[in-house]
């Protein structure tokens, strides 16, 4: 009785219960976070994950941009009807490269974390020229825009010089060869960029898909945005990482 006593005089003082609470959440705080400062690294490395190519930076940078993570997000919980429904549940290593994550907080559309090579290109440009023509039901604005705003990576080598200084490993190879690896990708027989040199693209972005995305003559916003969206998900062989009942939060 004599410690109800004491917590009832702890409610009906408000200033007492505030400054209880922050010493309260305070030494929780501290005892969670502190640890981190002392690890060198707080993510499992997973063979596979790698930083974007140039391209697939600049499509992310134009998702980003057009607000494609507000009704789409990229994060699969360990439930079941998540895996059963997207695939082998989300792993911290998939974002370690993000700036920021897309992990989002709603679902107006899929999730899109294993998007990659579920539909083909010209399915892609069909879904952005008219969502509604490829899903009847949806909700999603058109973007056919994206076919008409060609694109050279005249900045990608800045892009990712910024995303260097915040932890991304591109070497000074990678940046140097930024604008060659950006229309080579989306441009692999010259028809455009004379340089080309799409087995380099590869051997500096193992797993990077190589083709003319959209379809178009030149390389444009859509390449970018279908080569980012064909890569969510493939980098990681999931065969290695096999499932049980006892993965899922039921």
């Amino acid at each position: 009785m004599a410690i109800l006593d004491k917590h009832a005089v702890l409610e009906k003082n408000a200033t007492l219960l505030l400054v209880a609470s922050l010493l309260v959440v305070s030494v929780g705080g501290i005892v969670e976070i502190a640890p981190l400062f002392y690890l060198e690294n707080t993510i499992e490395d997973v063979e596979g994950v790698r930083p974007y190519s140039p391209l697939e930076l600049e499509g992310r940078n134009i998702y980003v941009r057009e607000g494609c993570y507000v009704c789409h997000s990229q994060m699969i919980r360990p439930m079941r009807d998540e895996v059963e429904r997207y695939g082998h549940y989300s792993l911290a290593a998939e974002s370690k490269y993000d700036h920021p994550f897309q992990w989002g907080s709603k679902r107006t559309g899929p999730d899109l974390a294993r998007v990659g090579g579920r539909y083909s290109d010209e399915w892609h440009v069909d879904h952005m020229v008219n969502p509604q023509a490829v899903v009847p039901e949806s909700v999603m604005p058109k973007y056919a825009f994206l076919l008409d705003r060609p694109i050279d990576g005249e900045y990608i080598a800045d892009v990712m010089e910024t995303n260097r200084f915040v932890g991304v490993p591109y070497s000074d190879e990678d940046i140097e060869m930024a604008v060659a690896d950006f229309m080579s990708q989306a441009d692999p027989f010259g028809d455009v960029y004379e340089n080309a040199d799409p087995d380099a693209v590869v051997e500096r972005y193992p797993g990077a898909q190589v083709r003319n995305f959209d379809g178009q003559p030149e390389v444009t916003e859509m390449d970018a945005l279908i080569a980012y969206m064909q890569m969510l998900g493939t980098l990681v062989d999931f065969s290695e990482f096999e499932q049980t009942p006892d993965d899922w939060i039921r």
